[in-house]
């Protein structure tokens, strides 16, 4: 399995707000910041740290067995992870890098990931030393038609008393992508990466 992680930091690049969906806006100091299509599409933040039993209010979760199941572990209350964002779709549309796997399409998912502390989330050291981690982990997996990469960006991150201003810390978009020549298949091995995803993250966050 393939496994990489990358920086997009970039004044122009994606970021996120935690909570998101929030009427207030970023400062204007802040770079700019892409909604995802979920959010564009009236879906809600779910703080599942603190309300677990919320999982299958997520309709990408409820029609997933392995991504609640995801999504129920790295939001367990002992757990140094949380999560902000997700979604899950099929494709055929094969990126030149992806044609190794030489697969007609593929299954795929992403992930926000941040820490529960205040303290590490505003670490870019320790966002990457969990991103080389975790990819050293992941390249020792059997060989499989499925990949991870890993995208530090940047999140704003709002206190709950005041949702005007905001602390400039990073997050990790989490991408699993399996490949095949169906639907199933494509789905089956993505649902492989994101187990070995799963299993990897408790492994290096103790």
């Amino acid at each position: 399995m393939q496994a990489d992680y990358v920086l997009e930091l970039g004044r122009e690049d994606p970021a996120l707000e935690l909570p998101w969906g929030m009427p207030s806006l970023l400062p204007s100091s802040s770079p700019s910041r892409t909604p995802s299509p979920c959010e564009a599409g009236g879906s809600r933040y779910y703080d599942l740290k603190r309300h677990p039993d919320l999982v299958l209010q997520i309709p990408e979760a409820a029609r997933s067995p392995e991504l609640s199941a995801f999504l129920t572990r790295i939001n367990a209350a002992t757990f140094p992870l949380q999560t902000a964002k997700c979604d899950t779709w099929y494709s055929q549309d094969i990126l030149p890098e992806e044609e190794i796997f030489a697969a007609t399409g593929k299954f795929a998912s992403y992930i926000d990931l941040v820490f529960a502390g205040d303290e590490p989330r505003l670490s870019l050291e320790q966002h990457e030393a969990l991103a080389k981690n975790l990819c050293t982990l992941l390249k020792r997996a059997p060989e499989l038609a499925a990949a991870v990469e890993l995208v530090i960006r940047h999140c704003y991150f709002h206190p709950d008393d005041n949702p005007d201003e905001s602390a400039t810390g990073f997050c990790i978009s989490a991408y699993a992508s399996g490949f095949g020549d169906s639907e199933p298949e494509a789905r089956q091995r993505w649902s492989i990466a994101l187990t070995l995803l799963q299993h990897a993250l408790v492994q290096v966050a103790r």
